[in-house]
């Protein structure tokens, strides 16, 4: 794989992509953790990132996708995030795993893909409102779930044959360019959905 004209070594780079992401996913955890528990403690609490009526964390707190199951959203963040880190730098210590053990990360992954995009949905289309610290999160997860794949198919942890290893090849040559257009197409989903408070606002 190329980046920007070097080539790009997953064994290399997959440590530091769990450390950073799972870092900065736990920090975001944690703050959603923090104000959620102030929100409980006082209902009239309002968190920091409520900005407008679509920047509004304290709308998507309130809501029941916000514990989808039974739990706050963020317990789930701030467990699986710990965990992602915590691999990344066993690796950068020097820590070998096995197939079973790449397998099971990556259907952790496929079940947090899943679920931010639940979010997404939800959040978007049905409580109209977001959380950046949320978004956020759903960056960290969509980037660690690509470039685990990716990883997992570079090293034959996911074998692929025929179609399927030629799709894998183009995936591992431009892994930067799918993941910028994932992001930039919930992007503009998000702001064409929002258009009618942002555009109003930009001809202000």
């Amino acid at each position: 794989m190329k980046i920007f004209g070097k080539t790009l070594t997953l064994q290399k780079t997959i440590p530091w992509v769990l450390v950073v992401c799972g870092s900065i996913g736990l920090l975001c955890a944690g703050i959603i953790t923090y104000d959620k528990i102030r929100l409980l403690e006082n209902p009239t609490f309002v968190p920091g990132c409520d900005l407008n009526p679509v920047i509004s964390c304290g709308s998507v707190m309130q809501s029941a996708q916000a514990h989808a199951f039974g739990i706050p959203n963020p317990f789930i963040g701030l467990a699986g995030f710990a965990i992602v880190a915590t691999i990344g730098m066993a690796m950068l210590a020097g820590a070998t795993f096995k197939r079973w053990f790449w397998l099971g990360l990556q259907v952790g992954t496929i079940f947090g893909i899943g679920f931010v995009h639940w979010l997404f949905f939800e959040s978007v289309y049905r409580i109209q409102a977001l959380c950046p610290y949320c978004m956020v999160v759903w960056i960290m997860t969509i980037t660690l779930f690509w470039y685990v794949t990716l990883f997992n198919i570079q090293t034959g942890v996911i074998k692929l044959r025929g179609t399927w290893q030629k799709i894998g090849f183009f995936a591992r040559r431009h892994h930067l360019d799918m993941l910028l257009f994932w992001l930039i197409a919930i992007a503009l989903f998000t702001l064409q959905h929002f258009w009618y408070y942002y555009g109003k606002h930009l001809h202000l």
